[in-house]
């Protein structure tokens, strides 16, 4: 059986917290979908689109690496990838008792589907999308918090 996992989120934009789990888990599974989720609550900053394409330039070379842009439960996506796994960053303990209801819901309508949470390294712990958006509304420089294909992009835009 292959080992696909599905990474859910808006990854609005991708930001290096994001790549940090990503490269780590990918010695992990044979397949990696990034799930770019629509949220009905959240006006996003960037476009579908533009996110995907952010996400195919970075992993270009990767044929283990895609992505898709979803709405509705996560847990129906990953059964319409076949993928066995979600995978889920952790920054802070507020992010684990968050994720682990989520999860728990999600073993509720699908046991076939177990979550993997990987933690952040410690310097990623601050970075996060929304935070980035803020800065980025205020003028101020995300390039450090970004991949370069993305700080580029983003640059063109101020």
């Amino acid at each position: 059986m292959q080992r696909i996992a599905f990474f859910p989120g808006t990854f609005d934009p991708i930001t290096i917290g994001h790549l940090d789990i990503i490269n780590r888990a990918l010695p992990l599974f044979d397949q990696l979908i990034i799930g770019i989720g629509r949220n009905i609550n959240k006006k996003p900053m960037f476009s579908e689109e533009q996110r995907v394409a952010w996400v195919k330039e970075i992993f270009a070379g990767n044929a283990k690496v895609s992505a898709i842009v979803y709405e509705g439960l996560t847990v129906d996506s990953c059964q319409k990838y076949n993928a066995n796994f979600i995978l889920r960053g952790i920054r802070y303990v507020n992010d684990f008792e968050y994720e682990k209801a989520i999860a728990d819901m999600n073993r509720s309508i699908a046991p076939n589907i177990e979550t993997i949470f990987l933690t952040c390294l410690p310097q990623y712990t601050s970075v996060a999308s929304t935070l980035v958006r803020d800065v980025l509304s205020n003028g101020g420089d995300v390039a450090q918090f970004l991949p370069d294909a993305v700080a580029r992009d983003v640059k063109k835009v101020k």
